[in-house]
């Protein structure tokens, strides 16, 4: 059986973003922001997954450019969690590899599919 890349690390990514929500509001009493880097960051795997059901390939490419905004949404978040020292640069940078990783991947895809699509 094929191992989906993308779609193993978007879920493990999602995991990540909801631990970081909890710890959000759990010990930094943030409610704001971190409703935010949680609805972009699962959203990622989200619509990576519902891509993999696409009646065709332009379903497919338009909810993987889906998927690839969220992650650069998310990729704000989190740096605004850190400017706003909600996070310290070490959370940050872990969290910010991970969703650069990801948007990577979705990059590569959407060229692809697009590039076929012509």
């Amino acid at each position: 059986m094929n191992k989906n890349i993308v779609k193993e690390k978007s879920f493990n990514f999602a995991i990540r973003i909801v631990k970081l929500y909890k710890y959000l509001t759990e010990e930094k009493k943030e409610f704001v922001l971190s409703k935010q880097v949680l609805k972009s960051g699962t959203s990622i795997g989200a619509n990576i997954n519902e891509a993999q059901q696409g009646q065709s390939k332009k379903d497919f490419l338009m909810k993987m450019n889906i998927s690839l905004k969220e992650c650069t949404e998310t990729k704000y978040w989190i740096e605004l969690l850190s400017a706003t020292e909600y996070i310290n640069q070490e959370q940050k940078e872990s969290i910010i590899k991970d969703c650069i990783e990801i948007e990577k991947m979705l990059t590569s895809i959407v060229k692809t599919t697009s590039d076929s699509l012509k």
